[in-house]
């Protein structure tokens, strides 16, 4: 690890006038720096200041320092929200992670983290060698001649399922960005992960009340069942009147360069019986633009499957 300045701002106005990288948790930025993949010469310290604390009066308002294990543990937090925390690392690391760092966190290719490897996203224009080399955990949905490395957060895909936004300060004033709009796919500019601002932060996360979301859950198929990435994911969350659903919420993760939203799946299951038949029905539009490479192409069914599975899961004993 390279020598850092590190600082402690009292308030979040001082924080957000020092040009630097912020440390919150820092189990994805202190792995990062002693890989020397992320080099920051002045780094911030945000864990003194007030951006705590869980809201679920109206929807739900979570402070971007609460962290992961006390959000998934809270009564008012969502089923999809609450499971996709717990099925993340390990509890060890849960306990220290930040919401907001969990959103921020970079991508887990193994190129991106390998400083003797090129990487668009760590180096744009150095070439992507995950194309055409060891791309078995890498996405098929989202890609560009760029990039195909996978989003890391399995939280991202539950808050996209439920319409969530963050709100971001900076020197400047603040904004409410939708979460869906605030990743960025790689395209041509690899390197550029998401639409935070220089000296933004991320002050909340807001989750629109939706009651029906207590009906809700969040599937993950990974190659062991903890500390494991998701080989993909599902977030899934139905409204249920007259044994057909009504609303739908479908966001899958682990097959794509950002969280993925599955408007057609919804759009597929609204009116439909509440059946495995119909299920897989709607499930066959998950994939749709996919384009897997080599060692991937597996994730394509497995896609489906999942969906089809988060939906069994949540209807079981309505059918």
């Amino acid at each position: 690890m390279r020598p850092f300045e590190l600082t402690e701002p009292a308030t979040v106005q001082a924080a957000v006038a020092e040009p630097g990288t912020f440390l919150a948790g820092g189990t994805t930025l202190v792995d990062l720096m002693k890989l020397d993949v992320l080099t920051p010469q002045h780094v911030v310290d945000i864990n003194g200041l007030p951006l705590r604390g869980i809201d679920t009066r109206d929807g739900l308002r979570i402070g971007a320092l609460e962290r992961m294990s006390d959000v998934a543990a809270h009564p008012g937090v969502y089923p999809a929200i609450s499971r996709a925390l717990l099925q993340s690392a390990s509890q060890q690391l849960r306990n220290m992670a930040s919401i907001g760092g969990n959103l921020l966190q970079r991508t887990r290719c193994t190129y991106f983290r390998d400083v003797a490897m090129p990487c668009n996203k760590r180096e744009p224009g150095s070439g992507c060698p995950a194309i055409s080399g060891n791309n078995r955990m890498h996405a098929v949905l989202g890609t560009s001649e760029a990039c195909v490395a996978t989003h890391a957060s399995d939280l991202a895909v539950a808050l996209v399922a439920l319409d969530a936004e963050v709100r971001l300060v900076s020197d400047g004033g603040e904004r409410t960005v939708k979460l869906a709009d605030f990743y960025r796919l790689p395209g041509e500019t690899p390197g550029v992960d998401n639409d935070l601002r220089p000296g933004e932060l991320i002050a909340e996360i807001l989750v629109p009340r939706l009651d029906w979301a207590s009906r809700s859950t969040y599937v993950k198929v990974r190659d062991r069942q903890s500390y494991e990435f998701a080989l993909c994911s599902a977030a899934v969350a139905l409204e249920i009147g007259d044994a057909h659903v009504v609303d739908a919420r479908v966001a899958v993760g682990g097959v794509a360069t950002v969280p993925w939203r599955l408007t057609a799946v919804e759009e597929a299951l609204r009116g439909a019986p509440v059946t495995p038949e119909s299920f897989d029905e709607a499930a066959s539009a998950a994939a749709d633009g996919a384009r897997p490479l080599a060692a991937n192409g597996f994730k394509v069914p497995l896609l489906r499957r999942t969906v089809v599975r988060a939906l069994l899961e949540l209807t079981e004993g309505s059918r």
